[in-house]
């Protein structure tokens, strides 16, 4: 280890930007440094701190301040999101901890921006809202701000033990981060396979693919051509067929399966289908099993025809 390092952030209530801030930091310096994280207001332990978090009214990649209070804020993304404290870390760090642009970008997209923008814009959380709670109002998803939320001490608990719980979940974050790289990389590798599948494919609206724990839902969802994918069930024996969605963003089937399958199982299935080894039709229609490739495959063709 080198010499010990002290991460500043301000003391009192906490938020999802100073969380995640700390836990990229942590994250980065804690693989060849013994890491402290120190939560004040106090100037004279401001000033000594080795980074600083949220707090103390500059930002300066170059002295390690990471602070968007400050009078103009600290600057805003292309698209007109500004700066909190995440976005800052992660501008600085967040390739170097990801191995690669593709990955940072991702993760600054799916995770750091929004966190960014709920807490420097006040409309941000409205913006952020899904379309569903225009029709359950009272429908509230339990996201990062709410998990941040609910470590905070309530109003029955001692304030004494805040900075615990700041650490606490600190932590928390820095395995969210860790899991979400892993995923996205994996994610990135599978895709390229996938592709591979999809150009070895005979019929390109019928994919065969060779694992179908691969994200080949992501990956097909943004070619034209496919319309179903079939895979097989390795733990069960069995193939699947499953329907490509429009997109990753809706549950439409570019597809579904004929309506006359729904929720039809075994020799009711072969019978409407006269595929012997048909075993299961959502009823959905999004999804079919059979026992064998050749099975599963005249019901793709079925479908797709139908």
């Amino acid at each position: 280890m080198d010499k010990k390092i002290t991460i500043v952030t301000h003391s009192s209530g906490f938020h999802t930007d100073d969380v995640f801030a700390v836990a990229t930091l942590l994250l980065v310096l804690e693989k060849d440094h013994e890491v402290t994280v120190t939560r004040s207001r106090d100037m004279e332990v401001i000033e000594k701190g080795d980074y600083v978090v949220d707090v103390g009214g500059i930002y300066n990649p170059d002295t390690n301040r990471f602070d968007h209070h400050q009078e103009g804020g600290a600057g805003q993304r292309d698209n007109g999101i500004p700066y909190a404290s995440f976005g800052l870390v992660w501008k600085e760090y967040g390739k170097k901890l990801c191995g690669n642009d593709i990955i940072a970008y991702k993760i600054d997209t799916m995770m750091v921006q929004p966190i960014d923008f709920i807490d420097v814009d006040k409309n941000g959380l409205k913006l952020l809202e899904t379309g569903v709670k225009n029709l359950y109002p009272d429908l509230h998803p339990f996201d990062i701000g709410l998990i941040r939320l609910v470590f905070t001490p309530t109003w029955k608990e001692d304030l004494s033990g805040l900075d615990d719980r700041f650490l606490h979940l600190a932590q928390y974050a820095k395995e969210l981060i860790q899991r979400t790289i892993l995923y996205l990389n994996d994610n990135l590798e599978g895709e390229s396979v996938v592709l591979e599948d999809f150009n070895s494919s005979e019929n390109k609206k019928i994919v065969i693919l060779s694992n179908g724990r691969y994200p080949w839902d992501e990956t097909l969802s943004k070619t034209p051509e496919p319309i179903y994918a079939v895979y097989e069930n390795i733990t069960a024996g069995t193939w699947s067929l499953k329907c490509v969605r429009n997109s990753m963003f809706s549950y439409e089937s570019r597809k579904n399966l004929p309506i006359a399958w729904a929720g039809k199982r075994n020799g009711e299935l072969e019978k409407i289908t006269g595929v012997k080894g048909a075993v299961f039709c959502h009823n959905n229609l999004f999804m079919a099993v059979a026992k064998t490739k050749e099975a599963i495959l005249k019901l793709a063709e079925l479908a797709l025809n139908s």
